[in-house]
């Protein structure tokens, strides 16, 4: 009686078993593996929410692509990037993921193919089985940095409908460098597919590179969807709001939008408090950033200090983003690591294998945590790896 997109072992893998019986028991746990700003003991300004009462709010006007102003102040934000992209080429979702489901039903028919970059977040095969599309992945390499193989991405391409870019890449926190997107945009318009360019954490650079791209939208051989949202950007991912800006040939582009505004109607899924108050909220991103970015420098000074020579745990340095990968010697399996971790120190941790790295011994870190709890984390992990 169910569908077969829904197939899944609903079983906790062991890792998450552990963790939540160590959570039951009262015993301590250090959490490497959290994502969510809002639970990492970061401040945030007292008023700052205050925007979500304003009673313009009662009165409800849907749009599909979500209220003007909001759309504006989109724009505006695209701008101080230094990439032009109107309102009109906007639309509001109600968080990355849907973006990414209303962009599969766009494109895609059940069956059809979409490609993602591998290492990168698992979530892509849940977002694409939901809408019937396949995930094939294409590969990023690692010779000191990490880059596009854009030669595997052309064989790739052929029948793709989508090729999905994360930049920067989570987890390696890669960013797209100048040739590489022009490379990518070429090869996904000869395959007659769209780029779908995942932004959420392009302001989080960790050094500064000339040859890097922190968005892809703009002029170019064929379509590009941009998504971003507030859980990035301003760390506030409980107000569920993101984004789609949408460019490329005109004809093409204004036939996505017209196709793309249907599909948003259907739902109408953004909420009207936060678009009211998206203006104010994005006008205090330099602020909401700050916190952030010096938790995840700090955080990633100690990792960089720690694992410096003659230490066997290496650091794959990150351009971007707010985790790290670590190289751990293959003497036991990423299982047998993270299980370790977890059972005798408290320390949770994602495998490699987690985000399709393409062979052992690959350690996931989040570099949101508490200073001193980060600290104390990884002494256990690099004690482990003696």
């Amino acid at each position: 009686m169910f569908s077969a997109r829904t197939r899944w072992d609903l079983t906790p893998n062991r890792l998450a078993s552990l963790a939540q019986a160590r959570q039951a028991a009262g015993r301590p746990l250090f959490d490497l593996t959290q994502s969510n700003p809002t639970q990492a003991g970061l401040p945030y300004p007292d008023d700052l929410l205050a925007p979500l009462s304003d009673p313009s709010a009662l009165r409800y006007e849907p749009s599909p692509f979500g209220l003007r102003t909001a759309r504006e102040a989109v724009s505006a934000d695209y701008r101080r990037r230094g990439v032009f992209v109107p309102a009109e080429h906007i639309a509001l979702t109600a968080s990355s993921s849907e973006a990414y489901g209303f962009l599969f039903k766009l494109l895609c028919d059940p069956g059809d193919t979409v490609l993602v970059p591998r290492p990168s977040y698992p979530l892509f095969e849940y977002l694409a089985a939901l809408e019937s599309v396949a995930v094939d992945p294409y590969p990023l390499r690692y010779d000191g940095e990490w880059h596009v193989d854009l030669p595997a991405l052309a064989r790739a391409a052929r029948g793709a409908r989508a090729v999905v870019v994360v930049n920067p890449n989570n987890p390696t926190g890669s960013y797209v460098k100048r040739e590489e997107a022009e490379g990518i945009r070429q090869i996904a318009a000869d395959a007659g597919a769209a780029v779908i360019s995942d932004e959420v954490f392009a302001d989080y650079a960790l050094r500064a590179d000339a040859r890097r791209v922190a968005c892809l939208a703009g002029p170019g051989p064929g379509l590009v969807f941009c998504l971003g949202g507030l859980s990035k950007s301003c760390g506030l991912p409980q107000l569920k709001l993101g984004w789609v800006a949408a460019s490329g040939p005109g004809a093409a582009r204004d036939e996505a939008l017209a196709r793309l505004e249907i599909v948003a109607d259907t739902y109408l899924s953004v909420a009207t408090p936060v678009q009211r108050a998206l203006p104010l909220l994005l006008a205090r991103m330099a602020e909401l950033q700050q916190p952030i970015a010096a938790r995840v420098a700090g955080n990633l000074d100690l990792l960089r200090r720690r694992t410096a020579a003659p230490c066997p745990v290496t650091l794959l340095e990150p351009e971007g983003g707010w985790y790290a990968t670590l190289q751990v010697p293959a003497t036991a399996t990423e299982e047998e690591h993270v299980t370790r971790l977890l059972e005798e120190d408290g320390v949770l941790v994602h495998p490699g294998y987690f985000f399709d790295f393409p062979g052992e011994a690959y350690l996931v870190v989040s570099l949101l945590p508490p200073p001193d709890d980060f600290a104390a984390a990884i002494d256990c992990l690099l004690a482990r790896m003696l």
